[in-house]
């Protein structure tokens, strides 16, 4: 029995060719007989095929924001050398091996070819595909541009996901450092001080305070460790629930996050170039200025500066010029203002904004790797201070052994 033709679906095939070359690979198709046929067309000999399983991957099948970077790049490429779209899409699904991302532009792909736009099949997948990426590829099919728009939403997405890249590397190296820490210390506590708190009991003198101290804390770990660790995870859980079900403790994180030294520094220039780079790609791709800013306050991952563009929007619509209101807002820094007043000036507003991004960004690569290895000996410093001091504690009452004997 013929089978029925369905949707698009990615088959494994098995065969040989006319040389009698065992082959095999992967190919989409509605049904496992234009497979076959599309093979013999081709010259090869199939002997088995059937679709693609589902692979176990534990994780590493998730898309990730980084992942629809490259695709929009590989997209913009092939979109710039002349290749049609549909074709693009095929090739580009062909060299990608995360199989959720190659269904995803294989949906994609089908929409466009059942003759939805390319916009509105982006939009069926909000989770990967935001309003800012929708919209400007929305201008660019409406105005003939699309190659142009697919290269600066391709150069957006690379820009912001490094920069994500970079404040997360800088928060991510003491994290680790001192989780480990904890985990030294608390299996010193349990396990290797009693075993020394079964020597001192042999000596017949009173132990040194800070030895008391540290065999204090490991009765208290003894007994007490499921209880310590269990409120470590439930504060941790506690926390991540409370932030992603409260607007109003997400806003007091990013308000708390400006005001660390150092790090806050790195996230308020990034936040700039952030701001800087949204609002130059889309005021580049045509976008009216007010509408710009829309986007803008939705991409610029903190409330303080989402609030300053709300109200920047609200006074550039009653007539300000928009150097004048970022300089009203009093976040941005004055380089960036300047530029801006520059740029408004000689009618390249999106040019200058690029190069106050490219500056900032470049201004956060060279923090985050100033603060990367100014921690490097702090970190080490404070491990060993902990660690340390518990062998130390350890230690003392035998450095006093001779007083004893």
């Amino acid at each position: 029995m013929a089978e029925k033709a369905g949707k698009l679906v990615t088959f494994q095939w098995q065969g040989k060719d006319r040389n009698g070359r065992d082959l095999k690979g992967e190919l989409p198709g509605r049904s496992i007989a234009l497979v076959k046929a599309e093979l013999r067309k081709q010259g090869i000999n199939p002997t088995k095929v059937r679709k693609k399983g589902l692979s176990l991957s534990f994780g590493g099948n998730t898309i990730k924001p980084m992942d629809i970077a490259i695709f929009t790049r590989q997209l913009a490429t092939m979109v710039k050398a002349g290749v049609p779209l549909l074709q693009a899409f095929d090739i580009t699904a062909e060299g990608i091996e995360k199989a959720a991302l190659k269904d995803l532009v294989n949906q994609v792909k089908n929409d466009v070819a059942g003759g939805t736009s390319l916009a509105d099949s982006l939009r069926k997948h909000p989770q990967y595909f935001d309003d800012l990426y929708c919209n400007l590829v929305e201008s660019g099919e409406q105005s003939g541009a699309l190659e142009t728009l697919l290269d600066r939403i391709a150069t957006y997405k690379e820009k912001t996901e490094a920069l994500k890249a970079k404040i997360k590397k800088a928060m991510k190296y003491p994290i680790a450092v001192i989780l480990v820490a904890i985990v030294v210390s608390g299996i010193l506590l349990i396990k290797v001080v009693p075993q020394f708190e079964e020597v001192f009991a042999g000596f017949g003198a009173e132990l040194p305070a800070f030895t008391q101290l540290v065999i204090g804390i490991s009765e208290v770990m003894q007994e007490w460790w499921f209880i310590v660790l269990g409120s470590i995870i439930g504060i941790v859980l506690f926390t991540r629930a409370t932030l992603a079900r409260s607007k109003a403790a997400r806003d007091s994180r990013d308000r708390m996050l400006l005001k660390i030294p150092v790090i806050g520094e790195i996230i308020d220039k990034a936040a700039t170039a952030r701001f800087s780079r949204t609002l130059a790609t889309t005021f580049a791709a045509g976008v009216p200025l007010v509408d710009a800013l829309d986007s803008v306050a939705g991409a610029a991952g903190n409330v303080v500066y989402a609030n300053a563009t709300n109200q920047i929007k609200e006074d550039v619509s009653s007539g300000q010029q928009l150097q004048f209101a970022m300089r009203t807002s009093g976040i941005f820094p004055p380089m960036a203002t300047q530029m801006v007043a520059i740029g408004e000036e000689s009618g390249s507003l999106d040019e200058m904004l690029a190069k106050v991004a490219t500056h900032y960004e470049e201004e956060v690569d060279n923090m985050v790797d100033g603060l990367t290895s100014l921690m490097e000996p702090l970190i080490m410093a404070v491990l060993g201070i902990v660690v340390g001091g518990l062998i130390i504690a350890m230690y003392l009452p035998i450095f006093q052994l001779g007083s004893v004997v």
